[in-house]
């Protein structure tokens, strides 16, 4: 196990010191300090296992030694930038090329899910030279400026700022929660013609489309799954008006869903995007990204004059790491793990929907899977307190597992992909504990739909898990110094 550096009270010290305090972190009254990883699981500085739910950037499970030997020796070897002439850059575009349909065959390496969905703009942009986006509510991005415009799940926190006027927002495809549900007779067609409006609106006001982006399957909006025909839908209507369609898999890709290697494959052998933006698991913690499109908008991009160079974007050690990532895959038969494993996950989670009133949906594919917590199966009020409960209990077991979507009620299970049908067994077994203990103290029986939302006026604010206020009346132990339990209640000070 590795040794700390410094004592954790000295590191929080110097994080509040030197470290922005916008930058939040996980469990901010009593955080982890983690030294070490491997496979599905962390270590804290006194060698305390725990498994994790939640890291879909370590892809093939964290410092796999097949990725670790592959960047380590081409280190020793050689690191400079693409303007060189390398073997990696083009067997690892290559082999990227060979999972995606063939009329995606142009790649431009970057550096993170940011950056790629940055470039995917500007592509977009100057394909034609149309300037409107149009992008899903809840939907997240990026971090930087041209992408906390078209993530509302960013700008909708912001107090004063006015929308840009070139972004416009569709509701988000979600079928439990949404304008249209599961009950629709065809939620693809309502949800796309709230598209098309949206494109004619643009058009009355002189407007003009250049993309259309979306998450193949919305992860921070609350592990949303898009019904079938959606994407198809959405396209046709708007390359009908000039622009292209893109699908951000930054957080799903890679085999994530099991059934098949990219999440926007899940819509059908027909639905074919302009461009795919990729991240996260692509490098499995190494830093790089990748944008994917069409030899079309590729030369129209090229068209404008401006050579596009990127001092890091597919460099050898880069590259190294992403095939070692892919033969991972492979070799280990990530993308059928995350089938069987997933499946036995949801087949588990759905025996206890059928236990616990507080569960109101579960959704999702292979390894990316949501459990929407409610505290009324009928009026949908989101558990939002309760998710927060939930994954501060977990965290006392040694599991960590975190809550998101507009109400930050959704569990999210997105865990390496090494993840185990026992590792299932053991998060569904404390979740199934914890639950029981949360019903029992609000009085929540099924059949009975009994609603508390009189208690949220009663309610402090306290913190989740990012650092984010919401109400909260439960009280929940916290281990003093001492190791002496102490009663207290999470609130924001």
């Amino acid at each position: 196990m590795s040794a700390e550096i410094l004592d954790k009270n000295k590191t929080i010290d110097l994080r509040k010191k030197h470290i922005g305090p916008s930058c939040k972190i996980f469990f901010s009254h009593d955080p982890i300090k983690i030294v070490q990883a491997k496979g599905q699981y962390m270590y804290d500085e006194k060698g305390q296992r725990y498994l994790d739910c939640i890291n879909n950037v370590a892809h093939v499970g964290h410092c796999h030694p097949d990725v670790v030997k592959a960047g380590a020796q081409q280190m020793e070897l050689l690191n400079t930038n693409s303007r060189f002439l390398h073997d990696n850059l083009v067997l690892y575009a290559q082999r990227l090329q060979a999972t995606l349909p063939d009329k995606l065959s142009v790649c431009y390496f970057v550096n993170s899910g940011s950056e790629a969905n940055d470039l995917a703009l500007r592509l977009a942009q100057q394909y034609r030279g149309h300037k409107d986006i149009i992008t899903l509510d809840n939907a997240y991005h990026g971090h930087v400026s041209s992408l906390i415009d078209i993530s509302p799940y960013k700008f909708h926190q912001l107090s004063g700022v006015e929308q840009n006027p070139f972004v416009h927002v569709a509701p988000s495809p979600d079928v439990y929660r949404g304008k249209y549900r599961a009950d629709h007779p065809d939620p693809a067609t309502a949800y796309a013609d709230e598209v098309k409006d949206i494109i004619d609106k643009i058009h009355k006001k002189g407007g003009k489309i250049a993309a259309f982006i979306a998450e193949s399957l919305q992860s921070c909006g609350g592990q949303v799954i898009p019904p079938v025909g959606y994407f198809q839908q959405v396209a046709e209507h708007v390359r009908k008006a000039g622009g292209i369609f893109i699908a951000d898999e930054v957080q799903v890709g890679f085999g994530r869903v099991g059934t098949h290697f990219w999440a926007f494959q899940l819509q059908g052998e027909d639905f074919v995007p302009d461009i795919v933006t990729m991240g996260k698991p692509i490098g499995n913690g190494h830093p790089m990204s990748c944008v994917v499109t069409t030899r079309e908008v590729a030369e129209a991009f090229m068209s404008s004059g401006m050579e596009y160079f990127n001092t890091f974007g597919g460099n050898p050690v880069s590259c190294a790491i992403g095939l070692a990532v892919l033969d991972v895959i492979v070799k280990e038969d990530l993308q059928g793990n995350a089938l069987r494993v997933g499946g036995h996950l949801i087949n588990l989670l759905e025996k206890q929907k059928a236990k616990h009133p507080l569960i109101g949906d579960i959704r999702g594919r292979g390894l990316f899977v949501g459990v929407e917590l409610v505290k009324d199966r009928l009026k949908l009020t989101p558990a939002t307190a309760e998710a927060q409960e939930v994954i501060y209990q977990l965290k006392k077991d040694h599991i960590l597992l975190s809550a998101d979507g507009p109400h930050r009620n959704v569990l999210k299970f997105k865990p390496p992909m090494c993840f185990t049908m026992e590792d299932a067994d053991l998060a569904v077994e404390k979740i199934d504990h914890i639950l029981t203990e949360l019903e029992d103290a609000l009085g929540l029986k099924l059949p009975n739909r009994v609603t508390i939302e009189n208690e949220c006026s009663k309610r402090k604010l306290a913190t989740d898990e990012n650092g984010h206020q919401y109400h909260s009346g439960l009280v929940h132990s916290k281990e003093s110094s001492q190791g002496v339990p102490q009663q207290n209640k999470r609130i924001k000070t």
